[in-house]
């Protein structure tokens, strides 16, 4: 006779959380917090329980919907407020995820660039990995089971190169407890690092596509307590990686000044030069393993929550789901390979999305707080008032987060860019 899911032990219950792990732990966060940790050393740690605590609860929330609710998200979205809100959450989270998968080539592109001097080589190498992504979407049978193995392989290839590394540096253990439990702005005194950090890791698409990945588990409302269970390792397993991330780079890159760490490769390049060949090698397991798995499950995202978005299908055995992932997987791989080959410029897909999430971020969170909040969606599992409270302090920061990418990333990004498209059209003529 079979245990029932209550009874399992932790590791069996789990699956869905450690997927999205693997979506929020990318490129992007990894230069983040490398950058935060070299430059504010353990000061800033206390921000990762912050954003870990929140992505913890909108994910808890996101499997309690795919387990309870009787359809698919997109579906009882536009049960409850129109077919057009749900088309606008999965166009809006497809454009987002197509946009920043240039991103996942690059970093996956990065991976291979620290050790292959070819441009042409490394480019060959993101489009067989593309290739392989798209054919999984379509060989394998159980897809969700795939995914789920190759997802764990894939965090404990981070969690261990990480470690390595780490500990290797002999960090300061006294100061990184004190710098998880103590407040604080860092040097600057500015929130704006603050609010970027948090952005790294409490992402509301991801937390909302725990409500699919539930689904295509096969978790239903008897699994209620698994998914809370998931949800929180998924989260506690964010933390270890960007608390370790953060730590390494206080404990080695703190002070440098001849460094700069605006990609992946240069952590990888500044680890070499003060701890030799054996530490980038390292670091480039743990960039690969983010990188690839953030590459594959960001696709998914964008592809399935559009599919739904359009009642086209949510399901892994769904068609259009699967050729809406391999159409982000293939317009990203084009704008990875461009930069490569022919140095084109990303930034405008950069401040598209950029712009597209200060309204997407926000509206995500919204409707998943407020599904779960509804009784006739969750039943006996609708959100205590504690729950919509922290709920809602949750949305808030997404919030000043969104107001930081309006009034303070974007309005950069277009400054510097206008100069340069000028010039680059002034050479032309």
């Amino acid at each position: 006779m079979n245990n029932p899911p209550s009874n399992l032990p932790w590791y069996r219950r789990i699956g869905p959380g450690l997927i999205t792990a693997c979506v929020v732990i990318g490129p992007g966060s990894l230069v983040t917090s490398s950058k935060v940790g070299a430059s504010e050393q353990y000061g800033m740690l206390w921000v990762v329980v912050v954003s870990v605590a929140f992505m913890m609860l909108y994910m808890t929330l996101g499997a309690k919907l795919g387990a309870v609710g009787s359809a698919a998200p997109c579906d009882l979205i536009a049960a409850k407020a129109g077919r057009w809100l749900s088309v606008l959450v999965g166009l809006s989270v497809f454009f987002i995820a197509t946009a920043f998968q240039s991103g996942n080539n690059i970093g996956v592109a990065a991976t291979f660039e620290a050790f292959i001097d070819s441009k042409e080589l490394v480019a060959v190498m993101v489009v067989v990995f593309n290739l392989l992504a798209i054919a999984f979407l379509f060989v394998f049978k159980d897809m969700y089971k795939m995914l789920e193995r190759v997802m764990m392989a894939f965090v404990g290839l981070m969690l261990i190169s990480f470690a390595i590394n780490l500990i290797s540096l002999r960090p300061d253990l006294v100061a990184m407890g004190k710098g998880l439990v103590t407040p604080s702005l860092g040097k600057s005194g500015d929130l704006l690092p603050v609010l970027g950090l948090i952005g790294t890791t409490f992402i509301s698409a991801a937390a909302f596509y725990q409500a699919y990945l539930v689904r295509q588990k096969g978790w239903g409302i008897d699994e209620v307590k698994s998914g809370m269970v998931d949800a929180r390792i998924g989260s506690i397993i964010m933390f270890l990686i960007t608390v370790m991330l953060m730590s390494t780079a206080a404990a080695g890159l703190s002070g440098r000044e001849d460094i700069t760490l605006n990609s992946p490769v240069d952590v990888a390049v500044a680890l070499e030069a003060t701890f030799g060949p054996a530490a980038k090698v390292i670091f480039c397991f743990g960039l690969f393993s983010a990188a690839y798995s953030s590459f594959l499950v960001n696709a998914m995202i964008g592809g399935f929550m559009a599919a739904d978005g359009l009642n086209l299908g949510s399901r892994p055995t769904d068609l259009v789901p699967r050729l809406l992932t391999a159409a982000s997987l293939l317009l990203g791989m084009a704008v990875g390979v461009a930069v490569l080959i022919f140095d084109f410029d990303r930034t405008p897909t950069i401040i598209a999305a950029q712009a597209v999430t200060v309204v997407a971020a926000p509206l995500i969170a919204g409707v998943l707080l407020w599904l779960t909040s509804s009784r006739d969606v969750m039943g006996d599992h609708v959100n205590r008032p504690v729950t919509i409270v922290f709920g809602l302090i949750g949305l808030g920061l997404l919030l000043a987060m969104a107001g930081k990418t309006a009034f303070s990333d974007l309005p950069k990004k277009l400054e510097s860019y206008a100069p340069a498209a000028a010039t680059a059209d002034a050479e032309d003529q």
